[in-house]
């Protein structure tokens, strides 16, 4: 097994004794399949437990490849810390005989997105050997980085392009750049990762001019990896080698640098980095940290569902968060607060697909032109930025049509409908366009209001296409312990506004002509910045009249004493 004496990348000596253990697998994968299942389990990671069978139900895998075993520890989850992947690392390295032990840092290995893996397509769609030629041209990349002879050469090319050719007939078609970077796991110093798009930019920024926006057979990536080697002599940047290599596309992704340019005196190489992104990084305890009284245990379950479905709805009575904590998750998706990665849309009843999706519209001089709505702005970003997420928030999603509103889109949604081989042409298209397609980095949440007389519920449709979240009012002790810390607010007093709000919410549950979905949230009675000029007293009292007042008198707009009782009792509450 080829080494190398750099120790900064002592990480890869377990990596490439981890591939060379996972060769004895492969003749008996169902073990290995447990081993990683459990040991993703173990580290708060679900993987592995949502595979397709032919009869369309869900349930576990019963197979992998290799990549996708070592994936397990390679996940770029921006809430898996390195104490995690180390623990997933070592528990997989003891389950297949590996001696060394597992990196405790990790930065500049490698890493994948979740919705990226397994590196193959489910069950019901799959080809039937997609997962052998994985595994083939696994083993065919270790013998070659060892022996380099033309026979191995050869070997590899030939099951290099088996691999992708059976991928692309999956439902979720293999990636090129997932293999690569597969390959660069296994032997880091003989393979190169382009996953990345910062890895391909890089490669250009070197002088290397290919063409890296389309797939590489595997005679043309073998030449990528002879021609960057040469390369290594003289690169600007003092890069000698792949996981040199990997550690500048790692430091790229965390700071914002300006790509080399050909003309030395237009930059220097040696200059220091510039500043981190000001994009903080934001994760499910920031949410909780924010106001949020969802449990986070919930926060997450949720937030695993939306990666996996790709399209979330929040439902709940009115002032229970929803386009709060719609962004809020948006923040903890990308893991960062970037707002030029979250847009934000309100659907109403005139909303059209040409509003949303594509149109004609008048250009100003007398003349119509084809427009790029909202969505379709966003697919294009997101598909040229596939290592990023990108998330639509869409306010109020069942005040207008959606079925009308997405049009073909609404089909390619659907979490398995994500890939190029899905793509459909837009109802306004041009000659020469290409079918569309959702990228999988594209994330959309949306909002309902279920008090809203005024609007239908959504139809199957488009149920079908997402997973749904409830709100509800809390008034809790998470809510005054909230309230109190933020805006000092008295325990006691918040904890009978608390009792008030929810003697008033049963009754609103309880009226036949209302219901659940008509209660009032806690987000009504939480104050905002420069509202507590008075006492507290004084402003749960304008409270009531200028917000809870109105939307009672609303509720029982043919019965006033109704109304009129309710406000007094919740008042009564304070004795105010």
């Amino acid at each position: 097994m080829a080494t190398h004496p750099d120790d900064r990348f002592g990480w890869t000596r377990f990596y490439m004794e981890f591939a060379d253990k996972l060769l004895a697998h492969r003749e008996n994968r169902e073990p290995l399949v447990e081993a990683v299942r459990g040991a993703c389990a173990n580290s708060g990671i679900d993987y592995l437990n949502n595979d397709q069978y032919e009869d369309r139900t869900t349930g576990p895998y019963q197979d992998i490849c290799p990549f996708s075993a070592m994936a397990s520890f390679n996940f770029a989850f921006p809430r898996i810390q390195y104490d995690l992947r180390d623990a997933t690392a070592q528990e997989l390295g003891r389950v297949v005989g590996v001696a060394e032990p597992a990196p405790s840092r990790f930065q500049g290995i490698p890493t994948i997105n979740w919705e990226h893996s397994p590196l193959f397509g489910f069950s019901r769609s799959r080809s039937r050997d997609s997962i052998d030629a994985l595994w083939q041209v696994f083993e065919d990349a270790i013998r070659l980085s060892d022996s380099d002879g033309e026979r191995a050469r050869r070997s590899f090319v030939d099951s290099y392009n088996r691999a992708i050719r059976a991928g692309w007939q999956d439902r979720r078609e293999l990636r090129v750049w997932n293999l690569t970077l597969g390959l660069s796991w296994a032997r880091p110093w003989a393979y190169p990762s382009i996953y990345r798009v910062d890895a391909r930019e890089l490669i250009n920024d070197l002088g290397i001019a290919r063409n890296l926006d389309r797939p590489l057979s595997g005679s043309e990536y073998l030449e990528l990896v002879k021609e960057l080697k040469e390369h290594f002599h003289e690169c600007p940047l003092g890069i000698q080698s792949f996981p040199e290599l990997s550690a500048e596309v790692y430091r790229r992704q965390l700071y914002r640098r300006p790509p080399l340019h050909s003309d030395p005196d237009d930059t220097d190489p040696t200059q220091p980095a510039p500043e981190p992104s000001e994009a903080e990084e934001y994760s499910v305890e920031d949410i909780v940290s924010d106001g949020c009284f969802v449990e986070q245990q919930k926060l997450e379950m949720i937030l695993h569902r939306l990666s996996v479905k790709k399209n979330l709805i929040l439902q709940g009575p009115p002032g229970t968060g929803k386009t709060w904590l719609a962004k809020k998750l948006a923040f903890a998706l990308i893991g960062r607060r970037d707002e030029s990665r979250v847009r934000r849309f309100q659907f109403h009843p005139n909303m059209s697909y040409e509003d949303f999706i594509r149109g004609y519209r008048p250009d100003g001089e007398g003349r119509l032109t084809l427009i790029d709505g909202p969505f379709l702005k966003m697919v294009n970003d997101a598909g040229s930025d596939p290592d990023n997420s990108y998330v639509m928030v869409i306010e109020e999603i069942n005040r207008g049509n959606p079925a009308q509103i997405f049009g073909e889109m609404l089909t390619l949604l659907e979490a398995d409908k994500r890939g190029p081989d899905e793509a459909l042409a837009l109802s306004y298209s041009q000659p020469g366009d290409e079918p569309v397609h959702v990228p999988p980095n594209v994330y959309v949440i949306g909002t309902m209001n279920l008090a809203d007389r005024s609007i239908a519920m959504v139809d199957f449709a488009l149920r079908r296409r997402f997973v749904f979240m409830d709100l509800e009012p809390v008034f809790d002790e998470r809510w005054r312990r909230w309230v109190h810390e933020n805006f000092g607010l008295g325990m006691v007093f918040l904890r009978d506004i608390g009792r008030g709000m929810a003697a008033l919410n049963e009754r609103i549950s309880d009226d036949r002509s209302l219901g659940p979905q008509f209660r009032i949230g806690h987000s009504v009675v939480i104050p905002t910045p420069g509202t507590l000029t008075r006492n507290q007293g004084e402003w749960f009292k304008e409270v009531v009249e200028t917000e809870i007042g109105p939307l009672l008198d609303e509720y029982w707009f043919d019965d006033v004493n109704a109304a009129n009782n309710a406000k007094s009792q919740l008042l009564s509450e304070l004795d105010l």
